[in-house]
């Protein structure tokens, strides 16, 4: 195997142990609401003090990881985060949970931008779409196995025994990356000179002088554009993170029994569209060009998701409704992989701290629209606030008209 592709495989487990920390308090919401005393619109905030403080930090920390590289900061954020993973399993009321929540949040921030800077250096720049692709498609993959592996343990050993179970899966991670990677393939003595050649040659990260500042960037229109359709696509995708399985047991009516399968099946799919997406972007670009490549797969796959999304709320039948919920988020997520691709393309140098950006302003709204969730299922039931999940991802797919990936920002 290339030396490139085992340091994606690497970065996919990550990638997985990610989302089956972040996903476990969805899969147990049942249990914990039900021991803690929670209403709907304290799990709402529960959910989403960690995207506020998973934004908040998401610059920051890849501006670290540009200034002092990916390998020590993904090694000190993966540390973090599963020590705050455990003591999730220790909190007993709605305060110490925020608290525990929002500092967790903290931690995850820097895992995907941190990965994009790897792949940065790492991969040629016609690979990042594939690159990427597997890294999100992986992160699905985490989150469809969290029910086979949070319920049997919540249900033999309680709800905090799964957050002890992934905290340790951080931490042995840590120790394989911290001693084997490097940050650079310059630096590894096991990559070939032919494989060494193709990355330099083709990855794109020449050094510049650091110019304009940071907040300069925003009068670029056309990270404008991308930070908008990243906003619409991240509160589909939070969705399904943060409310999916409630909106399954308490909206829907799905037994626990039937949650294993009913709330795995989308994830695979959305593994599946990750994993399409990426590739027929990266197969597009080559074709059509970096602007019509990037933009058409994207596109298309957020205006199918978004009527997906609203069909599966209006329907009556559970199983329908589940079919069109996968539905929905394999062709949301084809977005995924494509849009830190275009970051990427369009950060240059600074991938980092500009994926960090996009992100921010996705989970601004996933933040906002995770806490409204909570009030309007109180207030209209849960079918409504689906609906206009859908809605707006659906108005995420127009944005992509005006994003062009062949446009780097100028740091000068």
């Amino acid at each position: 195997m290339l030396k490139r592709n085992q340091v994606l495989l690497v970065l996919a487990v990550l990638s997985m142990i990610t989302f089956l920390d972040r996903i476990a308090i969805s899969t147990a919401s049942k249990s914990i609401m039900n021991e803690l005393g929670l209403t709907p619109v304290q799990w709402g905030w529960i959910l989403g003090v960690f995207t506020i403080a998973y934004a908040a930090f998401e610059v920051p920390t890849g501006f670290l990881g540009d200034k002092h590289g990916a390998k020590k900061t993904l090694a000190r954020v993966v540390i973090w985060w599963s020590v705050f993973t455990i003591l999730t399993g220790t909190a007993s009321t709605f305060a110490v949970m925020l608290i525990v929540r929002f500092l967790f949040g903290v931690g995850e921030a820097g895992a995907y931008p941190n990965s994009s800077i790897v792949l940065s250096k790492w991969f040629p720049a016609i690979e990042r779409g594939r690159a990427q692709a597997v890294i999100w498609g992986a992160s699905r993959i985490g989150a469809a196995l969290t029910p086979f592996v949070v319920i049997p343990i919540q249900s033999r050993y309680g709800w905090q025994s799964s957050f002890y179970f992934l905290g340790a899966l951080g931490f042995i991670w840590v120790v394989f990356w911290i001693i084997w990677h490097k940050e650079r393939p310059e630096d590894d003595p096991k990559i070939s000179a032919e494989e060494l050649t193709i990355i330099k040659e083709h990855r794109s990260i020449e050094s510049h002088s650091e110019g304009k500042s940071y907040w300069k960037i925003f009068k670029d229109s056309n990270l404008l554009f991308l930070l908008s359709m990243y906003f619409c696509y991240a509160i589909g995708a939070y969705f399904f993170q943060s409310w999916f399985h409630t909106y399954l047991t308490k909206g829907r009516n799905i037994s626990e029994q039937n949650l294993l399968w009913a709330a795995s099946v989308p994830y695979l799919l959305a593994a599946m569209g990750c994993f399409f997406g990426g590739f027929l972007s990266d197969k597009a670009v080559l074709r059509y060009g970096k602007t019509k490549g990037r933009r058409l797969v994207p596109m298309i796959g957020l205006a199918i998701s978004g009527l997906s999304i609203i069909a599966a709320a209006l329907t009556e039948n559970n199983t329908l409704s589940i079919v069109l919920l996968g539905l929905g988020m394999a062709a949301m997520d084809v977005t995924a992989p494509v849009a830190w691709a275009v970051s990427m393309d369009i950060g240059g140098h600074r991938s980092g701290t500009i994926s960090g950006t996009m992100n921010t302003a996705g989970l601004t709204g996933a933040y906002f629209s995770t806490v409204a969730f909570g009030y309007l299922a109180t207030a209209y039931g849960y079918h409504i606030p689906v609906m206009l999940v859908g809605g707006i991802v659906f108005m995420g797919s127009l944005i992509w008209f005006k994003i062009d990936a062949s446009k780097s920002i100028s740091w000068n």
